[in-house]
């Protein structure tokens, strides 16, 4: 099989590349920076290197594919980060019917059923529309939780102020890990046995901010670490002095807001899958590597 996996060397497309090459398959790796193409050969995989704002590049890439999985990278200079999303959802879906591939893996979020309010993840709900445009396609939209390394964000608020939190994390946090996400890609794409347009969520785990608090605490050495749930507008200002546009900082204070209020969630309850095999326990010594790193 011939596979096209966006998201260059990242935390899922990484070790999805690798499950199917171990599977003996054909994998083209694209990826915008020509100095990544050598740890793709690494991996025993094809390099394209290109952009994914550009439809021909994508279409020439995809073409002869027998499956592609389709991301979202982060766009950190973004004027408008919810329309370049949507642009690239949709490039992606002209390069997908230009190239006639039958079968498409696509990374989305839990949260994604929301048009509006919920962040960059309401690019992705664009996103979502922009591929089920396509017919005779056979299309997996993946919704996983809120990923475990968004944590490692908090390092620095750790260190300078001894708390960690957000603008959400009175509930329980639906939480997990990347390689967990990879594994349920690499399964579907191994096996082509969706058919039409369909949703599967992946959840690790699920836990309270205070819960986070206390494990991520014990990793560290500071079993008293509080998890504090900050106002909208406090987790705002406290993103623009950490260093993020006030564009990329109220698109992140929106999903956090979404998440505190229960709208993020409305779809995933009824539809809550098994949990995958890593807790928050298990990324608790992930987290301390990164922490005792910095």
């Amino acid at each position: 099989m011939k596979y096209v996996i966006t998201g260059s060397l990242g935390h899922i497309s990484k070790p999805l590349s690798a499950a199917l090459i171990k599977k003996g398959h054909n994998v083209t790796v694209i990826t915008s920076k020509q100095e990544n193409a050598a740890d793709i050969e690494a991996l025993a995989a094809k390099p394209a290197v290109g952009l994914i704002e550009d439809v021909d590049f994508l279409t020439t890439t995809f073409t002869g594919a027998d499956a592609v999985y389709t991301m979202i990278p982060p766009k950190w200079d973004a004027t408008d980060w919810k329309g370049w999303i949507e642009q690239i959802g949709k490039n992606y879906a002209t390069a997908i019917k230009n190239a006639g591939v039958p079968y498409i893996v696509n990374l989305s979020s839990i949260g994604a059923h929301l048009p509006d309010g919920a962040g960059p993840v309401s690019g992705l709900h664009r996103v979502e529309n922009a591929l089920n445009t396509l017919h005779n396609v056979n299309i997996v939209h993946l919704r996983p939780a809120y990923f475990y390394q968004n944590l490692l964000a908090n390092i620095g608020m750790i260190k300078q102020a001894n708390i960690i939190g957000s603008n959400f994390g009175n509930d329980k946090t639906p939480l997990v890990h990347p390689r967990d996400i990879a594994a349920v890609a690499a399964e579907e794409l191994l096996d082509l046995n969706f058919k039409g347009h369909t949703i599967r969520y992946i959840v690790g785990d699920e836990r309270t901010g205070a819960d986070i608090a206390s494990v991520i605490g014990d990793a560290i050495g500071k079993p008293d670490l509080p998890w504090i749930v900050f106002s909208n507008e406090q987790n705002l200002q406290g993103a623009i002095q950490a260093g993020l546009s006030e564009e990329v900082a109220k698109n992140y204070t929106e999903i956090g807001n979404a998440m505190r209020t229960g709208r993020f969630y409305e779809e995933y309850e009824p539809n809550k899958p098994s949990f995958s095999n890593t807790k928050l326990e298990d990324f608790a010594p992930e987290f301390a590597g990164a922490y005792n790193a910095s």
